[in-house]
Parts: C-alpha cells; structure tokens; sequence
C-alpha cells in the first residue's frame, strides 16, 4: 500500500518507518499522506495498543522537509503546505494512542517536528535535533514554533528557532527534548519494551492520560484538573476499572480488555 513508508504490526505494536534513505528521509507531500492514511488505519484498529515511529537507515530519522517542494511554494501553497502538514501531526499527537518516536541520526525541520508531535522521544547516541528553517528564509511550519517552546521551554526554543543550530542527543535529552539516549543498537528494542510496559495497563486509561495532558497543557491549571477529575469518573464505570482494582486486592496481574 506505501512506497515511502513501511508499516507492520507485530505483538500489538505498529511500527511505522520512514523509508526514503537515499534522501535521508525527506518528508515530502507524499510521505506526509502516506503517514495519515497510516495512522488513521491505526487509530481504528484494535489490535494495535502501541506505535513506534522510526526511519530507516542508520543517519537519519528524518531530515527535514524536501526542499524540491519547498523551494516552489508560493504564498497560498506554501500556507496550505503548511495547514496539511499541521492537520497529520496533531492527529498522531491526538491518536489516543502512545506514539514513541525513536530517533535515529538527523532529526531536524519537519523531522524535529515529526518528532515532537510523538507521546514521547526515545534517541540514539547519534541522532541530531533541529530546526534550521531560517537558513532558508522561512519559519517551522508544521508545528515547531509551538511544540518546541512547549517541551524546553521559551528561551531554549527561541535559541535553537532563531540560531538554526543542531543540537546532539545529550543535549537534548538535557533540555527536556527526548527522554532517554540508548546506543544505536538499542533504540528499537528499548521502544519495544517501553511499549510493553505502556500495553500492561489498562488501555482506556493510558487513552485519557494522554487526553488530560495534551488538553490540559492548553487550559488553565484549574480547567485542566476539572477535565481530569472528569475522565477520572468516567474510568470508574468502565470493566478495566473493576478488573484493576480487582486484581491489586487478589494480588494478581490485571487481564485489561480496554473496557
């Protein structure tokens, strides 16, 4: 079904792997629908819990944008470019489902961005951040000045928006970037087992965890707490519920169904 990504599901676990190595990645338009049409698959599927996001190869993540394609917007393209672009990564940012981003080598511009829009950021020693878009005479589009801020904060995002520079996996696991730096061989079966980890509970749970943080990021503090005290009751009346609580009293593994 893709040409420009690879999709498969194993033990519960989609993986998605940007698959243009010759141009390190290059997220063009046609990589950019093959990854909605993906995940829109995804986020109706029951049997996947988890999904990893990676590229291929051993140098890049994803290293941008194509700038064949860019080089050639105009105005009103280049916006709805942009728009389209945004519109895919909020819906994997809003999947319900965790999305680990496992950075390999060069993850800078729409990568960075890619990247960002994941739950959360796993990197090899390798991988490299960015968002150089200045260098081109243009700003982030698909997200970055928003994202960015949101995970280092205000004057680190501003330094990196504004300068251009990449910075190493260290470093951005330092600032608050990517949670964690594994050796290059390492990065999947890290991925995997975090995701292992994240399938032991009860899914409808982890759904609006992710629902309560990414919602109440955008709302004031007390907003936010009325919107989790909100899905807190809504878990109450669910089967996970009374099977997880259950469980802990029989001490036992809870046998959640998503319920």
């Amino acid at each position: 079904m893709f040409e420009n990504i690879i999709y498969k599901v194993k033990d519960r676990i989609a993986c998605i792997t940007l698959n243009r190595p010759a141009v390190r990645n290059a997220l063009n338009a046609k990589t950019i629908r093959e990854l909605k049409s993906a995940f829109d698959e995804i986020r109706t599927d029951e049997g996947v819990l988890v999904v990893i996001l990676t590229g291929s190869g051993d140098k890049a993540f994803a290293a941008g944008a194509d700038i064949n394609e860019l080089a050639v917007q105009t105005p009103a393209g280049g916006k709805e470019f942009a728009l389209a672009g945004q519109a895919v990564f909020d819906a994997i940012e809003q999947l319900g489902k965790p999305v680990i981003a496992a950075v390999n080598g060069y993850a800078l511009g729409g990568g960075c961005e890619l990247a960002m829009a994941c739950t959360f950021r796993i990197a090899s020693e390798n991988a490299v951040f960015g968002q150089p878009e200045v260098k081109l005479g243009i700003t982030p589009g698909y997200g970055g000045s928003q994202r960015l801020p949101r995970l280092v904060g205000k004057g680190r995002a501003m330094q990196m928006l504004l300068t251009g520079d990449m910075v190493s996996a260290e470093e951005a696991a330092r600032i608050g970037l990517v949670n964690q730096v594994v050796p290059q061989a390492e990065l999947i079966p890290v991925a995997e087992a975090i995701a292992t980890k994240i399938m032991a509970n009860a899914p409808l749970a982890v759904k609006f965890c992710i629902e309560a943080v990414n919602r109440g990021m955008e709302m004031t503090q007390s907003e936010g707490q009325f919107l989790e005290a909100t899905l807190f009751g809504l878990l109450c009346a669910t089967e996970d519920m009374k099977e997880g609580t259950r469980a802990f009293i029989e001490k036992r593994p809870a046998s959640f169904k998503g319920k």
